[in-house]
């Protein structure tokens, strides 16, 4: 199946990076965040992928272009030097696909560029590339298809602390509390999506508002709560919290260093319908 990666925006809240390389490419111990995406639907057996670049895309065509294989496998250093011989490999079997989707094209302008790479697809993944997690990705496909929609994304418990506060229209606040304590549930930016996608998606379109409430409102849209590991890597802060779960051997997020693959159990899961229908709200859609 073909993973659809978005990876051209700017990542201004990265400023420390955001000047030099698109937010994808900001480093997380020897490889930057879009390698350890790849390398989670790879695992899966995943590996056709397609980058949807904008905002210094030629920084992650280098990148791969130049890639060194030393950097993160065990190898062999031999003649002088001269002979180097690799005791594993990364993307010897990968496909990717490089796709120059625009400097200022929101999501669903940049998927519907790539539109013709998916034409012999069924159903295909798609990510934001700046989000980690360890969900396990054959549940949730299996979630995808035997709902029957049109398109899933995962969703997933806010990592970020901040209040919610309820405002009558005089002004008075009638309540507050904090968004980790609400219950409240956001997309966590990875989708898998039918071909029919682009029948729902119009010009100029951002994927998960106009696009997402067609399909709600006909029952083609559903959600995998996912309770186990997720960060969305937005700030510095986040950054580092991922940094400081390597050095203590806790990347949650590296499924292909377990022995099963599949880190967590399956966690309840929702449809969520029309506001008209007779299911619930759909989660708050991020992103």
């Amino acid at each position: 199946m073909k993973v659809v990666l978005f990876c051209g925006g700017l990542g201004m809240r990265l400023r420390d990076y955001s000047h030099t390389i698109p937010k994808p490419m900001v480093p997380l111990r020897y490889r930057p965040i879009i390698w350890h995406v790849m390398k989670y639907y790879a695992h899966y057996g995943h590996r056709d992928f397609i980058l949807c670049l904008g905002y210094k895309g030629d920084v992650i065509k280098d990148y791969f272009l130049n890639y060194s294989e030393c950097l993160s496998n065990d190898f062999v250093l031999s003649e002088g030097g001269q002979r180097v011989e690799l005791l594993r490999r990364d993307i010897s079997d990968w496909r990717i696909t490089f796709v120059d989707t625009g400097l200022t094209s929101n999501i669903g302008e940049r998927l519907k560029v790539v539109q013709p790479f998916l034409e012999d697809e069924e159903m295909f993944l798609a990510n934001y590339s700046d989000g980690l997690t360890d969900c396990p990705l054959p549940m949730l496909i299996d979630w995808h298809r035997r709902q029957g929609g049109i398109a899933t994304f995962i969703a997933v418990r806010p990592n970020h602390s901040f209040h919610v506060t309820t405002i009558e229209d005089d002004g008075r606040v009638t309540g507050i509390h904090d968004v980790k304590s609400s219950g409240m549930w956001i997309n966590g930016g990875y989708f898998v999506l039918g071909r029919e996608i682009f029948d729902y998606l119009r010009a100029g379109e951002e994927l998960v508002l106009a696009p997402f409430q067609r399909l709600i409102e006909r029952q083609a849209l559903s959600a995998y709560r996912h309770e186990g590991f997720w960060r969305g890597v937005d700030t510095f802060k986040d950054l580092q919290e991922l940094e400081n779960m390597l050095s203590q051997g806790d990347g949650a997020w590296e499924v292909w260093r377990t022995p099963s693959g599949q880190p967590a159990p399956a966690s309840p899961v929702s449809r969520f319908r029309s506001r008209r229908g007779n299911g619930g709200h759909p989660p708050t859609l991020h992103g």
